[in-house]
């Protein structure tokens, strides 16, 4: 059995669109086929793939990103659905039982959701992560990854954000001191290990 599961972190309209409400633009964008050929990948090997994705309410003063941000992935809006060739990727298998979505209203994709429950039954010990921002929910959810004492493995060409230099901080900081693994290019060997 492998240990392995791949998490999909908000790659949604509203943070790749360039029209997207809190969009990274043209670096978000630029991930897209890598992070449908890693999803590919890890399906096909029958791993476990999670999409974690943000899901905020309009008008909501009590979360507190309003304060911090313009209003986004707000649920029933256009915004909110995964962006481009990644939608097609999880419309064709969303009924497998091993690819699952979920909202998630934080940072952390462990925050108020049911990964490391679904994590644990599965035996899973390795959590790979793609999508946006790196600085902030991929970043976040590593550090809990981390507590949490799964082994962390990023895919630089699966991740971005719109702040350059809180990208680069982001993928030095797993690395160097999550003590996680982020992999500079998709070998095929990683994936079919």
């Amino acid at each position: 059995m492998r240990h392995q599961a791949l998490l999909n972190i908000d790659y949604t309209r509203d943070f790749v669109a360039d029209d997207g409400k809190l969009s990274c633009g043209a670096p978000g964008q630029a991930l897209e086929d890598a992070i449908v050929h890693i999803t590919d990948a890890f399906i096909e090997a029958g791993d476990e793939v999670f999409f974690a994705i943000d899901a905020h309410t309009e008008n909501d003063p009590y979360h507190p990103e309003a304060k911090l941000f313009p209003p986004h992935n707000i649920i029933g809006t256009p915004g909110r659905a995964l962006y481009g060739k990644l939608a097609e990727v999880y419309a064709r298998h969303r009924d497998k039982a091993y690819v699952h979505y979920f909202d998630k209203t934080r940072y952390s994709a462990f925050v108020g959701t049911p990964l490391e429950t679904k994590l644990r039954e599965r035996g899973i010990t390795e959590l790979h992560l793609v999508g946006v921002c790196t600085d902030i929910c991929i970043l976040h959810t590593a550090i809990d990854a981390y507590n949490k004492g799964f082994d962390i493995v990023i895919h630089e060409k699966g991740v971005a954000s719109f702040n350059p230099s809180g990208h680069a901080f982001a993928l030095e900081h797993v690395a160097n001191v999550l003590g996680g693994k982020v992999i500079r290019d998709t070998p095929e060997p990683l994936l079919q290990a």
